[in-house]
């Protein structure tokens, strides 16, 4: 998808103009259709237990919601963990082992580079990416894990697991393709909705800062860290889990005389084998003890 087109997406379903507002509100009789389709889909799922605990960390709408920095700070406290994700934007498919509890054992672009955040933040714990969570699981089983934290996964109604969902503001709480929703949190179904600044506070570092920095990122709804940044020389958005160049990174660097590439950890992933100047935006969250309470109570059942 062009970067355009991306952006535009964004604006419609975060903060639409006029005229794509009334785009959205055309489009309801199709939210509606789709929305009953995915209900029936939850109705008729039947749940599997695979006999270890597995704890889901998601969001309802499309886009970013800073899901990554909330499952690290949940799994880093627990032995034997294991993260399991799709990895989006990987060259590669099926089920992949990015790290056991030893070694990175892959590339960024086998792993996605969400994976390979957790990869690189998680010491301890096995990390796999694969499109069928169900195979990932009993591969973390295999591999000797006791817990499971998923990411993005309150969709998948037919495994048994603890759902926690990170509350998204948004003023459109229509599903797909009028609003941002892929689903809706059924009232048949339990989850624990997290509020930013309530449930978890996000923390910031800049690390390697140097006097003149040119912001480059490829997260979804980047305007998400004008909150969180210095001062920088230009802001330069890229698509979600878009594959850098190094050429086209030197060239902002000539562009703006800067002496540094701002970048979150997502970036860093992919560009630090490119060996130029970086600065690092690392975010990172405090839990309130309440979230961990909800999971040690639920691994006692």
């Amino acid at each position: 998808m062009k970067k355009s087109l991306v952006f535009w997406v964004e604006q419609y379903f975060y903060n639409p103009t006029l005229l794509q507002k009334l785009l959205s509100t055309l489009l309801l009789p199709l939210s509606w259709i789709y929305c009953f389709g995915m209900f029936i889909r939850f109705k008729t799922s039947k749940q599997i237990d695979f006999g270890i605990d597995i704890v889901s960390i998601g969001n309802l709408s499309v886009g970013g919601s800073g899901k990554t920095p909330l499952v690290t700070a949940l799994a880093l406290k627990y032995e034997n963990v294991c993260v399991i994700l799709r990895g989006y934007g990987r060259d590669s498919e099926g089920l992949q082992v990015v790290k056991d509890r030893d070694k990175i054992l892959c590339e960024v672009s086998v792993s996605g580079d969400e994976a390979m955040i957790y990869a690189h933040k998680l010491p301890s714990a096995i990390v796999i990416v694969s499109e069928d969570r169900k195979k990932a699981i009993l591969k973390a089983k295999e591999m000797g894990a006791k817990i499971v934290f998923l990411d993005d996964a309150y969709s998948k109604h037919d495994i048994k697991k603890l759902d926690f969902i990170i509350d998204v503001k948004t003023d459109n709480k229509s599903c797909l393709p009028s609003g941002a929703f892929r689903e809706k949190l059924w009232n048949e179904k339990e989850a624990f909705v997290l509020k930013e600044n309530k449930d978890f506070t996000r923390l910031v570092e800049l690390k390697n800062k140097s006097a003149k920095m040119s912001l480059v990122t490829a997260i979804a709804r980047p305007s998400r860290l004008d909150e969180f940044l210095p001062e920088v020389v230009s802001k330069n958005y890229f698509e979600d889990h878009y594959s850098y160049k190094k050429e086209e990174l030197e060239e902002i660097l000539k562009k703006d005389k800067s002496d540094s590439l701002l970048v979150t950890y997502k970036d860093y992933v992919k560009i630090q084998a490119f060996e130029l100047p970086i600065s690092l935006l690392d975010l990172e969250v405090k839990v309130e003890q309440e979230i961990f309470d909800i999971i040690d109570q639920y691994r006692k059942k």
